[in-house]
């Protein structure tokens, strides 16, 4: 028989809340919302305190501002999110031996087998209170036989706080949470599911598996197996998706600095656009140049979690420009994105974001049906 998992679940609470009120401490205790503007942005994330009135991510600003007119709104500053997620992720792969940073302030660790040298629950207990310590952000976590359990005990110990669902107490916990506690569960389904007579966990578990797949066809079984705790999602390893890089090595080696940018903005596009097909996010840009005596050079510099072209193009010519011996030839060319993160997309919930994500979504589109050069800016023509 093999042996149970262990799972711990890490999530930082209001992570952008977190950040800004360390940066300033007088925001402490405030209806404090991260967002953009108050007439048209959304909001990126808000304090508990706001939490009070009804005020919740995505939520647009107009309305979070009518519930409380009294909330303190700051825009957010990227770039630091980056380096507090950066921080936390640093403390983890040093001491996990395995685990998978699922967005900027989420993290899963399988600890399978450590129970054979230490416990589990007060080595995970230790490594919360070591990020505390240092980064002094609040954190909550679970350890659970399986990761949707993991993510759905840490939903329950938050605030900062901590708790574990041993293997076998499953459906313990489980039962009398609401239905939409289930991840995956959106408005409409719940909805469909209150009007049947489904509002615990516990009264899914309770029905017969047919009943379920006359009532809800093939996502019955899903649920049945869910309400059950059931789950086989395995802990993605951080480092499978190192980096993503292309180079050039120009046929005759150039000076003329025009040609070099256009082909430093092609292929950054081009790296950038294969991120996007991977809904991920780079936390770093590296930029090379080789002269022609073969001596090469490289830089790279860390940068606020991103997959746009218009924030990682003035990145890799600002590289540039910094590792550039002037008036030399440039025989080889190569841009390199590193420190992916999944879901990290939650950081652009800011003013305009929405409609920059219509545009690449668009962008992406054309290159997809007709070739990743089908559309280039000007410069690169």
């Amino acid at each position: 028989m093999s042996q149970p998992r262990t799972i711990a679940h890490f999530d930082l609470d209001a992570f952008f809340v977190s950040v800004e009120c360390i940066n300033n401490p007088s925001l402490k205790g405030r209806p404090l919302i991260v967002g953009g503007s108050k007439e048209r942005g959304v909001v990126a994330a808000c304090s508990y305190e706001a939490r009070k009135y009804g005020i919740h991510s995505a939520m647009p600003m107009a309305t979070a501002m009518r519930l409380c007119p009294q909330a303190t709104v700051v825009k957010g500053t990227r770039g630091e999110y980056s380096k507090y997620s950066r921080w936390v992720t640093e403390i983890i792969a040093e001491k996990a031996p395995l685990f998978e940073k699922a967005s900027i302030d989420e993290f899963y660790l399988d600890l399978t087998g450590m129970n054979r040298y230490f416990n589990p629950w007060q080595w995970t207990i230790d490594l919360r209170q070591e990020i505390i310590d240092k980064t002094g952000l609040p954190i909550s976590f679970a350890l659970a036989p399986n990761k949707m359990i993991a993510k759905m005990a840490t939903n329950a110990a938050k605030p900062n706080g901590y708790m574990q669902v041993k293997p076998g107490m499953e459906e313990e916990f489980l039962s009398p949470l609401p239905v939409n506690a289930i991840p995956g569960i959106g408005k409409q389904t719940y909805q469909h599911l209150l009007v049947i007579g489904i509002q615990t966990i516990g009264d899914i578990s309770s029905r017969k598996l047919s009943d379920l797949e006359f009532l809800l066809g093939s996502y019955g079984p899903e649920l049945w197996n869910k309400a059950r705790g059931i789950h086989h999602g395995e802990v993605v390893p951080y480092y499978e998706a190192k980096s993503v890089s292309t180079e050039n090595t120009f046929e005759v080696s150039s000076t003329d600095m025009d040609f070099i940018m256009s082909e430093l903005v092609r292929m950054t596009e081009r790296i950038a656009h294969e991120l996007r097909q991977d809904d991920k996010m780079a936390g770093c840009i590296a930029v090379k140049i080789r002269y022609p005596d073969f001596e090469t050079t490289s830089r790279q510099m860390a940068i606020p979690y991103t997959c746009y072209d218009d924030e990682l193009i003035p990145a890799a010519k600002a590289l540039f420009h910094k590792l550039y011996r002037k008036g030399q030839p440039v025989r080889l060319l190569g841009v390199r994105l590193s420190e992916f993160t999944g879901e990290a997309r939650q950081t652009n919930l800011f003013e305009n974001s929405e409609k920059k994500a219509d545009l690449y979504n668009a962008i992406d589109a054309v290159k997809d049906r007709f070739g990743k050069d089908a559309i280039a800016r000007a410069r690169t023509i």
